[in-house]
């Protein structure tokens, strides 16, 4: 019921008509040319009706002039008369309206919101610096003049929100199979785009783009946070050596024993895995040892 109750209250834009603007420019000069003349005959010959209708067609020439207005690219007017919302004119150039109808004019244009920095937690609670960037543009602008007070001011404020919700949603980084904030760029911005669409279209903005300029881990844990990095990057690099190493092994004993080269006992491969197991997971360079007597001497 709330539901239908906010849609139903929800402005939607009309496009209205108005009429060319030169035409509309020469006929009031003929009017007030007009008037004139009439106030001038009517002080020549002394007639006060002249006089009286030169002075009223002067004020009409007045009225008709204060119809006249420009737009320009990327530019609407939006008709309010006398309260009401009577549609909007998108058209650029020069144009004339019923001038008791008030023009508020309201940009097209696309334009950046550069967020600044927000101190937030991410998903597993450790502070983080995020700020984001997000370019929109009206596209109802019943809807932006009329469902909020400001709709500069709105887009700002739910953007910074949409920016925090984010942050909260995902980790900073984790798992390769988690989506995190640091590796998954293009997923979080687009569920930041898809959320600041659902939050702005309510004020008949479209964003166009959204997405994070900047991403750190606060001051005061980043040294933590960086070492910890570190030693993962270590541990996940020492254990694929060790793989490598393992099959490395595994296939040399396969290939000694398929061609016969040389037959080994339990002690003798045992031996030979721990020196390969040295050489190819020692950080530094090794240097063998060549035994020229037997295992049992």
């Amino acid at each position: 019921m709330e539901h239908n109750l906010a849609s139903s209250a929800a402005s939607h834009e009309q496009l209205s008509t108005a009429a060319n603007g030169w035409f509309m420019l020469a006929l009031s000069i003929v009017v007030l040319l007009g008037g004139i003349f009439l106030v001038i005959a009517g002080a020549v010959a002394g007639v006060p009706l002249y006089i009286i209708l030169g002075v009223l067609t002067i004020v009409v020439a007045v009225f008709l002039f204060a119809g006249l207005f420009t737009l320009q690219p990327n530019t609407a007017a939006i008709f309010i008369l006398f309260g009401a919302y009577k549609g909007t004119y998108r058209e650029s150039g020069f144009f004339w309206r019923n001038p008791l109808m008030t023009k508020q004019k309201v940009s097209l244009r696309a334009r950046n919101l550069n967020g600044e920095k927000l101190k937030v937690n991410d998903k597993n609670g450790n502070p983080i610096e995020i700020a984001a960037v997000v370019v929109w543009r009206v596209d109802d602008t019943a809807q932006a003049t009329f469902d909020v007070d400001n709709y500069e001011q709105y887009v700002t404020v739910q953007s910074e929100s949409a920016v925090r919700h984010l942050a909260n949603s995902y980790a900073y980084d984790g798992g390769e199979e988690e989506i995190t904030l640091r590796s998954d760029t293009e997923t979080v911005n687009e569920s930041l785009l898809q959320e600041l669409q659902e939050r702005l279209g309510k004020a008949g903005v479209v964003v166009v783009e959204a997405r994070l300029t900047h991403l750190a881990y606060s001051p005061e844990i980043a040294q933590v946070m960086l070492r910890r990095q570190q030693a993962e990057a270590i541990v996940n690099a020492r254990t694929r050596i060790v793989q490598g190493a393992v099959g490395m092994v595994e296939m040399a004993l396969e290939e000694i024993a398929r061609k016969e080269v040389v037959e080994l006992d339990d002690e003798r491969k045992a031996s030979m895995v721990s020196n390969l197991l040295v050489v190819l997971c020692s950080e530094s360079e090794v240097h063998p040892v060549v035994n020229t007597g037997t295992l049992y001497s």
